[in-house]
């Protein structure tokens, strides 16, 4: 056999699942590690050396269910179970 296209017909065996963090398929089933976000650790995988990969990853690509409202409630100085006064007309 030789080291070219016959030994690529009998690669069928598969090496990455998906990921049940980031969803793609590069979960490696042997290493039990992700090659994309590197679950199972605690911190998501990136990189200096990739400015795109980083940007692509960031805070801000998601929903921000948490962050999206600090903005606001940080104007009001936290402010929380209170009623505003009404405003009687004169």
């Amino acid at each position: 056999m030789t080291k070219g296209t016959s030994s690529f017909g009998t690669r069928h065996r598969k090496t990455h699942s998906l990921c049940r963090r980031c969803g793609h398929r590069a979960y490696h089933n042997a290493k039990k590690t992700c090659a994309q976000c590197g679950y199972p650790a605690a911190k998501t995988r990136s990189f200096n050396w990739s400015v795109k990969g980083k940007r692509r990853k960031t805070t801000g690509t998601g929903r921000m269910r948490h962050l999206k409202d600090l903005p606001r409630r940080f104007k009001n100085g936290f402010r929380e179970g209170t009623v505003a006064k009404k405003v009687t007309a004169s």
